[in-house]
């Protein structure tokens, strides 16, 4: 009976020390880091990834993420300038929390600092930026500067509040408006469509005929350069022409000159050469060969101091006779030429 009832003491025993070995071991996922809480203090030392053990019933811990992870916030209202109120469907913030700062970060805001630092703060920032602009402007002309608008917001406020969380985006859905407006808005998206439309049509027609004057233009520019081309080269022809004419008359006035030094070069070397050749004795054999030659000759004081033929010499006697006395004076021209016929005899 004894030996039974230690027994059941040492099961009751081993079962309760299995159930406390249970409840003390805990495992921590990969990203994550545990921080514990005792007697609801929170402990200096976070552990990281693993199996780890705690005090059962006196220590507790929590899981905190220190990987990207995004955080959603959905339905949020947002009241223009105009008073129209909007809502958001979702904003996403995609966030990190370095290792460093998860002690400093829990301690001020609890493991769930999301919703302090980041839920509460969207709401905030978005009724700031709404509360600014009109419908037109949060709806449609500044809805794409939103998402950088709320990331720089929110950045700035957790650089000072809790450094080492880093906002690494934020995305915000299309806002959802009141029925009424919405289809007046698709109703102005439509006609500014048209408008659009329009404006590229006309767009594509200046084109069009931009292209066409560009083309004239071309065209115009083509034709003049090939007659500018066609200029050039006639008067390049005309300037080859000029040339070989000038090389051509150069070459002619040259021969013309070679030829003319050529003559009076002969022309020289003959007058020195006679000047050498034609002495007084070469002269005077000369006058003697020429008398020699000579069948008559004829002497008198009318008679130049040449050798002519007899019968040439008559002719031009009688001229001059006839020239230079009068008719009366013509016996004694008579008698003039019988004394030369006379001489002549004689001789």
């Amino acid at each position: 009976m004894a030996m039974a009832q230690a027994g059941a003491v040492a099961a009751a025993a081993a079962g309760l020390l299995v159930f406390f070995l249970y409840s003390s071991i805990h495992k921590v996922e990969e990203g994550h880091l545990a921080v514990y809480y005792r007697g609801g203090a929170l402990l200096t030392s976070p552990s990281g990834p693993g199996y780890h053990i705690m005090l059962p019933f006196i220590t507790t811990f929590k899981s905190v993420q220190t990987t990207l992870q995004t955080d959603e916030v959905k339905n949020v209202p947002c009241g223009t300038s105009g008073g129209v109120m909007i809502y958001i469907d979702r904003i996403e913030v995609v966030n990190k929390l370095a290792p460093y700062a998860v002690y400093d970060i829990v301690r001020n805001y609890t493991a769930d600092y999301d919703k302090t630092l980041i839920f509460n703060k969207i709401h905030h920032e978005l009724n700031q930026f709404c509360s600014a602009h009109t419908l037109q402007e949060v709806y449609i002309q500044l809805f794409d500067q939103i998402d950088e608008n709320l990331k720089l917001a929110l950045q700035k406020d957790l650089n000072v509040m809790a450094p080492g969380l880093t906002i690494q985006a934020v995305r915000v859905t299309k806002p959802k408006i009141p029925e009424a407006i919405r289809r007046n808005f698709e109703l102005m998206e439509a006609e500014k469509t048209k408008l659009l439309i329009a404006a590229q049509k006309q767009k594509v027609v200046e084109k069009e005929a931009e292209t066409d004057r560009k083309k004239a233009l071309i065209e115009a520019e083509k034709a003049a350069q090939v007659a500018r081309i066609q200029y050039q080269q006639k008067i390049m022809e005309k300037e080859t022409e000029k040339r070989i004419s000038e090389i051509e008359d150069a070459a002619f006035l040259a021969r013309e000159k070679a030829k003319a030094d050529a003559e009076f070069y002969a022309a020289w070397k003959l007058a020195d050469s006679n000047k050498l050749k034609l002495t007084p004795e070469y002269l005077e054999l000369m006058k003697y060969e020429a008398i020699a030659a000579n069948s008559k000759l004829y002497f008198g004081d009318r008679i130049p101091n040449v050798f002519l033929d007899s019968c040439a010499f008559q002719q031009a006697n009688l001229r001059t006779a006839q020239e230079t006395n009068p008719p009366s004076q013509e016996a004694p021209e008579t008698s003039g030429e019988n004394h030369l016929r006379a001489k002549e005899s004689t001789g």
